[in-house]
């Protein structure tokens, strides 16, 4: 299955060139192909597993303890490598904002 962002309907959303992951706009099964405007053209990834709307999807292999971008910030950090496709969601990601044990005490 062949679901492409530019020329049907929208299924991902990328908010910030610089982010690796997108985010679903609606239910994507497994096995779908979804391309997303990166600012530097095109980015073709096929899903490994089913992805919730308002989840994330990588868009690119991202490894172990590597930060994951999303708004053009760090929202997190990969708990485990992810490989483009997949889902990210809790079960790979330790999320940074919001963490009161996470900010620096003054």
């Amino acid at each position: 299955m062949t679901i492409d962002t530019e020329r049907t309907e929208n299924t991902a959303l990328l908010i910030d060139g610089a982010d690796t992951v997108a985010t679903a706009i609606r239910d994507l099964p497994a096995g779908a192909t979804i391309t997303v405007n990166t600012g530097r053209g095109p980015q073709t990834v096929t899903l490994s597993q089913d992805v919730a709307y308002g989840h994330k999807i990588a868009l690119a292999d991202i490894a172990a303890g590597t930060p994951i971008i999303k708004y053009g910030a760090a929202i997190g950090t990969a708990t485990c490598a992810i490989r483009a496709g997949e889902h990210v969601h809790s079960h790979n990601l330790e999320g940074s904002r919001f963490r009161g044990d996470k900010t620096e005490q003054t």
